[in-house]
């Protein structure tokens, strides 16, 4: 399959734990424990309602990044006839991606590749919540004039809300940046033991 090249448009951290927004930067510090300055850094968590483990266990922590494509933001924004623009910061996303229109359905395993040596592996989509719709139908008008509801962006972002996943490599990711998407692809041993 080839590969996928994009480029990172916008960049965002966010280090107070009750702000659901992020704020916009210029460059990222990749560590193996996630981005320096975000709330979302460490190699654990706190599980919260809808993890696989009871809320409040200490887990690994799989959502270090989260990322959208511009592709994405704009769809949803139409679906939801919005007069401002959605960003990344908005919906406290780390990293927006022009040039990846189906972002959200690269498959577990995936690496993004950045020039400075950063790697990034997708750990799973991540569906949209009631908390941040809610955020969305306070802050954003429609161009009809019509009220949003509470759950409008929930249900206008399934399957387009971008992605999370950890530091494979750490590095520095920067505005222009080019991405190269190394799609997950099973290993040849694991084809031919299907055909058996």
């Amino acid at each position: 399959m080839k590969n996928i090249v994009g480029k990172v448009v916008e960049i965002n951290l966010g280090g107070v734990e009750e702000e659901l927004a992020k704020h916009a930067c210029s460059s990222l510090d990749a560590q193996l424990d996630g981005f320096v300055g975000d709330r979302h850094r460490g190699l654990s968590r706190e599980a919260w309602h809808g993890d696989k483990q009871p809320e409040g266990t200490i887990r690994r922590n799989e959502r270090q990044w989260s990322a959208m494509s511009v592709e994405e933001l704009t769809a949803i924004a139409d679906k939801m006839d919005l007069k401002q623009s959605l960003t990344a910061a908005n919906l406290s996303v780390n990293l927006c991606f022009s040039g990846i229109p189906q972002l959200s359905l690269l498959p577990k395993g995936t690496i993004l590749q950045f020039p400075s040596g950063a790697e990034l592996m997708v750990e799973e989509y991540n569906p949209p919540c009631s908390e941040m719709s809610e955020k969305v139908a306070d802050n954003f008008t429609t161009n009809s004039g019509t009220p949003l509801t509470k759950l409008a962006f929930t249900q206008a972002a399934i399957f387009t809300r971008g992605l999370v996943g950890v530091i494979e490599v750490a590095g520095k990711i920067n505005i222009g940046d080019e991405v190269i998407v190394n799609t997950y692809q099973p290993p040849i041993w694991m084809a031919k033991l299907q055909r058996q």
